[in-house]
């Protein structure tokens, strides 16, 4: 058989502060798991903990699996940022040394005046805000308008949220393929993000048909691989190259459901990003949900180690850390955890390691590839 490898984001799934978090606004020594597990725990994941993922952020559990080898740590990144796209990125090869612009005051006038001359609409917002917040504000005066609602947050995104019964979903997509051509350099804006919502004032929730537009990374092992099955976010972080053409999933069970078939395919790289954790729980300071949303994986891990057989590799890890404990409700500068499974016996505690690229230099390595990621 040839050789096979899966991995998973746990996103937002952090495993302790980084050494230079307070360089990223995280003053108050952040680590998610540790923290959800001491105010929600314990979290009844008997899987999770075999593979050590609550052991890599210092929860008190035992490692260790019958017929499988486990070895389990932390990575520290070396990328300038606390967000999905530079941590997957980075995962793959690509280092992103410089940060990428935020916009804690909005966009600037030039920016938002020719966005709003190419789409033909004005826009309401263009300021900093959590998704919820900014429906419930501005949610009925996008209805009576039209006008989309511009948003930012930590993070380095240009956000457009449109009701869709008043702005059609492909209208919404149309304009926001144009905010990533004006988004470009030199603004250089990450991700530009169409947020699609329904309902009513008090009553308005996001929909999943949500996309996300980035920058184009650097080539990378995606690239390398060439046929890469990815789930979820993925492909849309990496522009979709290297990728199979996967239909998008939008949350945790729909990814779960993608996942059992990429497990049937003759795909050498499952490259896969379970959000639910992040966007459901972290960003809504919700650790009782994070913790049972940890503990309905379970059922997706025992698949991944059913899977398993000796050509067949399995990593589970995280992109950064979204702790729910915290005040803030964004992203966490945090270790990850590395949680690596293969069939065998024994149990290996890693020393903490600079740089996300180990996932994919040791998924080069399995796969037989002379690739220095």
């Amino acid at each position: 058989m040839k050789k096979q490898a899966l991995v998973i984001v746990l996103d937002g799934v952090g495993a302790g502060y980084a050494p230079d978090a307070e360089k990223f606004g995280d003053f108050d020594k952040p680590n998610t798991l540790l923290n959800v597990w001491n105010t929600s725990g314990p979290i009844v994941a008997p899987l999770l903990e075999g593979i050590g993922l609550f052991a890599s952020a210092g929860v008190e559990s035992k490692p260790g699996l019958e017929g499988f080898a486990v070895r389990f740590g932390r990575l520290q990144e070396f990328s300038q940022g606390k967000d999905s796209v530079t941590g997957h990125w980075e995962m793959m090869g690509v280092r992103t040394s410089v940060a990428f612009p935020t916009y804690p005051n909005g966009f600037p006038a030039d920016l938002v005046a020719e966005f709003e001359e190419r789409i033909g609409r004005k826009v309401i917002g263009n300021k900093a805000g959590s998704g919820t917040a900014i429906l419930n504000e501005l949610g009925p005066e996008h209805q009576a308008t039209g006008s989309p609602i511009l948003y930012t947050s930590a993070d380095s995104v240009f956000q457009i949220a449109c009701h869709e019964e008043h702005v059609p979903i492909d209208e919404l997509y149309r304009m926001c393929e144009i905010a990533r051509e004006l988004c470009d350099a030199p603004n250089n804006v990450q991700r530009v993000i169409a947020r699609p919502f329904l309902g009513t004032p008090g009553n308005y929730t996001r929909t999943e048909r949500r996309k996300d537009y980035p920058l184009s990374p650097d080539q990378n092992l995606a690239d390398e691989i060439g046929d890469v099955y990815g789930i979820g976010v993925v492909p849309e972080l990496f522009g979709h190259r290297g990728f199979r053409n996967v239909k998008r999933t939008q949350n945790n069970a729909e990814h779960a459901v993608t996942l059992q078939k990429a497990l049937q395919s003759d795909a050498k790289f499952i490259f896969a990003n379970f959000e639910d954790f992040d966007m459901l729980y972290g960003h809504r300071n919700d650790p009782n949900g994070f913790a049972r949303c940890l503990e309905a994986f379970e059922p997706v891990l025992k698949e991944c180690l059913d899977w398993l057989n000796e050509d067949r590799l399995v990593i589970i890890t995280a992109d950064h850390g979204n702790d729910p404990t915290s005040k803030s409700t964004d992203h966490s500068r945090e270790f990850i955890p590395y949680c690596e499974v293969t069939q065998g016996d024994g149990v290996t505690k890693l020393e903490d390691r600079l740089g996300f690229w180990n996932i994919g230099q040791r998924v080069a390595d399995w796969l037989g590839l002379e690739y220095k990621v």
